[in-house]
């Protein structure tokens, strides 16, 4: 398959707040930071191209630059806090390309910093297998150890079933063999359309599955001491991205 050259742009997103654990996007994992392991991957792509980093942090901006990344920009404060969201990064990254070098990609590749462990091969097949769709968005997802059919929320300490909202949850003790397989979002590979992303939407309604295996997601120390114990254990891992 022939790509149009200057149509997919990898975007990683690394704002500096992490609240969870602090500095997360570069904590050292195997004496590089867990960021560098994201602009590797999309570097080792054979689809991509360009890695653009989109973070309020000079000190990630050295460190993004440092492994080869471009970091034209320094993202507003405004709009790197808890609670913002990937809508407003989407828009000031193209508004600040369209302003500045009067051209945008077809494609934005969206790689977490969070999601560390990826095959660039895998991320090349997401992009063939999305280009040239008629998709408004991909977004990979990994199956769920449990489904969610059998899931919960609590509601005024009573059980209540997440997906019919009842009380009733007799059904939830019937064989897991019986329900639907149900996936979550892992953050592996995300490609959205910016002709979207100027209509401030970043999915759309017709979003591609892209069933990868489970990686690692990191949000608390054990999942980073779990990505420590994965990175040690499988070499390959390093040498495929670092060498």
């Amino acid at each position: 398959m022939k790509i149009k050259n200057n149509t997919v742009w990898a975007v990683i997103s690394a704002r500096s707040g992490s609240v969870s654990i602090p500095h997360k996007n570069i904590y050292k994992i195997n004496k590089r930071p867990m960021l560098a392991y994201s602009i590797m991957a999309a570097q080792k792509s054979k689809l991509i191209n360009r890695v653009i980093v989109s973070t309020d942090s000079k000190k990630y901006m050295s460190i993004s630059k440092s492994f080869g990344a471009e970091v034209p920009f320094l993202r507003p404060k405004s709009i790197s806090k808890n609670n913002s969201q990937d809508i407003d990064f989407f828009k000031h990254l193209i508004n600040w390309f369209r302003v500045n070098e009067k051209f945008i990609p077809e494609y934005l590749l969206h790689m977490r910093p969070t999601t560390p462990i990826r095959n660039p091969k895998i991320i090349d097949k997401a992009i063939k297998e999305f280009i040239g769709s008629d998709f408004s968005a991909l977004r990979s997802v990994q199956k769920m150890s449990s489904t969610a059919y059998k899931t919960f929320e609590v509601e005024n300490s009573k059980l209540k079933n997440i997906l019919n909202k009842s009380y009733d949850i007799e059904k939830s003790n019937l064989p897991r063999q019986i329900f639907k397989d149900t996936y979550e979002a892992n953050g592996y590979v995300d490609i959205v359309r910016t002709s979207m992303i100027d209509k401030g939407i970043i999915h759309g309604k017709k979003v591609k599955a892209f069933v990868t295996n489970s990686t690692p997601d990191i949000d608390s120390i054990d999942d980073l001491k779990y990505l420590e114990f994965i990175v040690k254990s499988k070499p390959e891992l390093l040498n495929s991205l670092f060498k």
